[in-house]
């Protein structure tokens, strides 16, 4: 069943990039640890570039609109749907936050927050027309590698 085109999810993985990249510079504001601050700043960094590498992948993709009611209301209706509905949903992300209290506590919090992606995006990937797979696995690919520089990071801290 396909429901969504690869540009679809392409947008939905620049929201979600979007997203984390403001969740993580929100999360600086909540810590007075130089360290965990410092992880942070890379983190949103790292979505920040990997949203531009997604836009890039983005501008080659084909793209169909649905007719629209008024001008903007596709990128609305999928703005709200990565808005409400995954990964970075900022008033439940927020008490999490809360709970961390050493550079540790915030690698595990990131890395959680990657294996999300990669499950949604495994997951959204049943949505999409066969063809689009191989866009669908890039975005994968990307969140595997933040994946793994994080959980390396996190050999590297103290325990």
């Amino acid at each position: 069943m396909s429901t969504f085109k690869a540009s679809d999810i392409m947008e939905f993985a620049m929201r979600i990039e979007e997203n984390g990249e403001n969740f993580y510079r929100f999360a600086i504001q909540l810590t007075g640890d130089e360290g965990i601050k410092k992880i942070f700043q890379d983190l949103a960094q790292a979505e920040a570039n990997h949203r531009q590498l997604f836009a890039r992948i983005f501008a080659d993709l084909e793209k169909e609109r649905l007719p629209e009611t008024y001008d903007g209301e596709y990128a609305a209706y999928l703005h709200n749907y990565v808005d409400g509905h995954i990964i970075f949903k900022r008033d439940l992300l927020e008490k999490e936050l809360l709970k961390i209290k050493n550079a540790k506590e915030a690698v595990d919090f990131a890395i959680r927050r990657e294996l999300d992606s990669i499950l949604y995006y495994q997951e959204i990937k049943g949505f999409v027309p066969e063809k689009d797979h191989p866009t669908i696995d890039k975005i994968i690919e990307e969140e595997r590698s933040h994946f793994k520089g994080l959980s390396q990071l996190l050999t590297r801290l103290p325990k």
